[in-house]
């Protein structure tokens, strides 16, 4: 048997997740999202990324950064790989793209802050 908490909502629902007849089988949810949750968790775990990327400005020698979206959690390690490889040459702000469709993933990275642009107003 598994235990999974749910992150959906505020509820925080202890879901029990156990194998029956090659199937899960769910008690503990008290909405259907946290019962989607629980599926998605044990068969196709998805995660956001939050990291930072390199930058050749001084004033700020690293950007923050984030997924658009969600990923598989396989593919964590070989994306988080590939930003390392990222070097901003342009003062971006929050929302522009940093890295289109990741590794294939279907997923943008994006910054997550305004730093960059704004010391290139003030200059």
């Amino acid at each position: 048997m598994k235990e999974l908490t749910c992150i959906v909502c505020p509820n925080g629902c202890r879901i029990a997740a156990q194998m029956q007849d090659g199937q899960y089988v769910f008690s503990g949810n008290r909405c259907t999202r946290g019962l989607e949750f629980a599926v998605t968790e044990l068969t196709a775990p998805m995660r956001s990324i939050t990291t930072t990327v390199r930058t050749v400005f001084l004033e700020m020698p690293v950007l923050p950064v984030r997924t658009k979206g969600e990923v598989p959690k396989e593919m964590i390690p070989e994306i988080i790989r590939e930003l390392a490889k990222v070097l901003i040459s342009e003062k971006i702000g929050i929302g522009e793209t940093v890295a289109a469709d990741i590794l294939g993933s279907g997923v943008d990275v994006i910054a997550t802050s305004n730093q960059l642009k704004s010391a290139e107003e003030k200059e």
